[in-house]
């Protein structure tokens, strides 16, 4: 690991370079995207309506024109903070406050059209890089190559760039589990010092502190609870230790004051299990077991394809699960049991309750654990070996940024992408219905139009009325 310490120049040189491409990507036709419905549900937040509130005031019968909609996708002075925390606890339990009163704080100040919301996502992710530096840091004890080639490949990542531009609140639960795991493991790493009580209290509050926020950001932190609770589980040896009495208090204490947004949950149960959005999310197993597979391609390579092709899964897939499973394999072979224990599972612990609940697989935790693994042994194999096993792994590398640039770039010059869902249709719909000389758009809000419509109203032009009815009173 000495030979890690610090990366030749060359190697410094791209890493700053790909750091630089990395922050540009992240800004770039922050406007160009369609509302991905995701998006439009947090317009709706920030307005401080509920969709009850929506149905109520459009689909009333009536023929009203694209101006109606404008309050329920900005700011309005006549809702506050607490209608925000409010529609969320009665439309949509499942997501946790904090992104969205960040988002709210940040339109007061600097407007709400669609790329000032998402450049609150894009200067997030920009602290993607210093937390992933800290995590890595305290899992290797290296100060710069091995962290300077993770935050590398973090930053042209197709993956990482589609969360940098959306507005929604998965960046910034990223950042949270960065925070939380590297706070963790400098806490234990202390504990083997000898330190003053008030310094114990000290660290064991800042884990606790970074548990909150990644809690109040995102309710599948849960699972990255339970990755730290068998991770301090493991190392303590299933002894009951004073380290792990400590980290217990802690996380006892981070539940404690995330417990009124848990009560909120308990008091919506049947907006938790019935929402429009949980019936979308809701996959068969071997569709989960895909699902998974092409989002780890899309960790390196993103191109938009047409996944469900057989050919592009058989094709693309084996190379990079090749190239995840010898780093993981690399990772148990050199590395000291804490380390590898803690990236394992990270990957595993938050995933697999996913996939064998047939949900969506909201796989932000796996995402940096592979990422953090091919880091690392990308690091050793630049190193080690002759040197022509070095020059392969240079053209390796050479190849996962090559082909994660044009991602990037793919990506940046579109209009729609597959992480848009239905908004990609949406645009689609839009341009029929502009085509049209005097066009009326009659819906009901029966299923998920609700959000349809307030998607389409963002993309059709000025002369298109509405005519929106509640259930089956569709006029002829």
């Amino acid at each position: 690991m000495r030979r890690l310490i610090l990366a030749p120049r060359w190697l410094q040189f791209f890493i700053v370079v790909l750091l630089l491409f990395g922050v540009f990507f992240r800004f770039v036709n922050l406007d160009r995207k369609v509302y991905s419905p995701g998006e439009i549900d947090t317009l709706l937040r920030i307005s401080g309506y509920t969709s009850t509130q929506v149905k109520q005031q459009l689909f009333n019968g009536r023929v009203i024109d694209k101006q109606a909609f404008a309050k329920f996708q900005s700011l309005n002075p006549e809702k506050k903070l607490g209608d925000t925390i409010k529609s969320l606890a009665i439309d949509n339990p499942r997501h946790p406050p904090l992104y969205y009163l960040l988002v709210r704080f940040w339109v007061q100040f600097f407007g709400d059209s669609i790329t000032t919301i998402r450049s609150l996502s894009a200067v997030i992710s920009l602290s993607v890089f210093p937390c992933a530096y800290w995590l890595c840091r305290e899992l290797f004890k290296v100060p710069l190559s091995l962290p300077g080639i993770a935050i590398a490949l973090l930053a042209i990542s197709p993956i990482q760039i589609i969360y940098a531009q959306e507005a929604q609140e998965y960046i910034l639960w990223e950042v949270t589990i960065l925070l939380s795991s590297a706070a963790l493991l400098r806490v234990l790493r202390l504990e083997s010092t000898q330190l003053k009580e008030e310094s114990y209290i000290l660290n064991w509050g800042i884990y606790t502190f970074t548990l909150v926020l990644s809690l109040y950001t995102f309710l599948l932190s849960g699972f990255v609870a339970i990755t730290h609770l068998c991770y301090v589980i493991a190392i303590a040896k299933f002894r009951w230790n004073q380290i792990f009495q400590r980290f217990l208090i802690s996380s006892l204490l981070g539940f404690f004051i995330f417990s009124p947004w848990i009560l909120v949950i308990l008091a919506n149960q049947s907006s938790v299990l019935f929402s429009t959005e949980a019936k979308i999310q809701t996959l068969s197993f071997p569709n989960s077991i895909v699902y998974w597979l092409i989002q780890t391609n899309h960790i390196f390579i993103d191109v938009n394809f047409n996944w469900l092709k057989p050919l592009s899964l058989i094709v693309v897939t084996p190379i990079f699960f090749a190239l995840v499973g010898y780093a993981l394999y690399c990772l148990w072979r050199t590395n000291h049991e804490k380390t590898w224990l803690f990236i394992t599972s990270l990957i595993s612990i938050p995933t697999i309750p996913l996939l064998v609940s047939f949900r969506q697989l909201d796989i932000i935790p796996y995402y940096l654990g592979v990422q953090i693994a091919v880091a690392y042994l990308l690091a050793i194999q630049l190193y080690n070996g002759s040197i022509s096993r070095q020059k392969t792994w240079q053209t390796i590398l050479a190849v996962l940024i090559i082909v994660g640039l044009f991602s990037d770039t793919l990506y940046s010059q579109s209009y729609t992408w597959w992480s848009k869902f239905s908004g990609n249709n949406h645009l689609e719909i839009a341009n029929i219905i502009n085509q049209a000389p005097r066009p009326l758009l009659i819906s009901s809000d029966a299923g998920n139009n609700s959000i349809s419509i307030l998607t389409l109203s963002s993309l059709v032009e000025q002369n298109v009325l509405f005519l929106l009815v509640q259930g089956n009173n569709i006029p002829k």
